[in-house]
Parts: structure tokens; C-alpha cells; sequence
């Protein structure tokens, strides 16, 4: 079960971190301080913030793997957003192309 959830998390980030709030919002209220932080996360870079939640340690944070997991994770988010503003460029007739 748990490399369903790590395949579907993969595909779908958002859905999976929405599951994880749900199911255990423990996790997400131990990693976060209020609601605001997540939620905007979970619309802007949301491979990110589920990285962050999964491997957030209570009373220690994160180390330095877990820096380089939740970077690595923003840089997908990002490059994300890049090829889909250079596919749009494409689309004939858009504005900007």
C-alpha cells in the first residue's frame, strides 16, 4: 500500500497532500505553525510542501538530506511551471507567442 501512495503521490502531489491532511493532519499541523503556509503550498508548490511534511521530524526539523529532498522537490515544482508557460507559447494564437 505504501508504494501505491508513493506512485500516486508522484503523479498527482496535490491530491496526495490533501490525503495527508486529512488523514493525518497531525503531520501537517507538526510541520507547520498555522493553515496559511500549507494551503499556499498545496496551490504553488505542492511536491514541495508534501516533501516537507513526510519527512519533518518533530523537535529536530529537518537535516541536511531533508533540505536537499525539499529543494530538489521546489526545483521540480518550478521547472514544472517553466514547461508549462513554454507550452503555452506554443499554442497558436496566444498572446505573448
Amino acid at each position: 500500500m505504501g508504494c501505491l501512495f508513493a506512485l500516486f503521490a508522484g503523479i498527482f502531489p496535490r491530491f496526495a497532500l490533501f490525503i495527508i491532511w486529512l488523514a493525518r493532519p497531525v503531520l501537517v499541523n507538526t510541520a507547520f505553525d498555522s493553515f496559511i503556509v500549507p494551503l499556499l503550498g498545496l496551490l504553488f508548490l505542492p511536491f514541495a510542501t508534501l516533501i516537507y511534511v513526510v519527512l519533518y521530524v518533530p523537535g529536530v526539523g529537518l537535516t541536511g538530506w531533508g533540505w536537499f529532498w525539499v529543494v530538489f522537490a521546489g526545483l521540480l515544482d518550478i521547472s514544472h511551471w517553466a514547461a508549462s508557460a513554454a507550452h503555452r507559447r506554443q499554442i497558436p494564437g496566444y498572446p505573448g507567442a
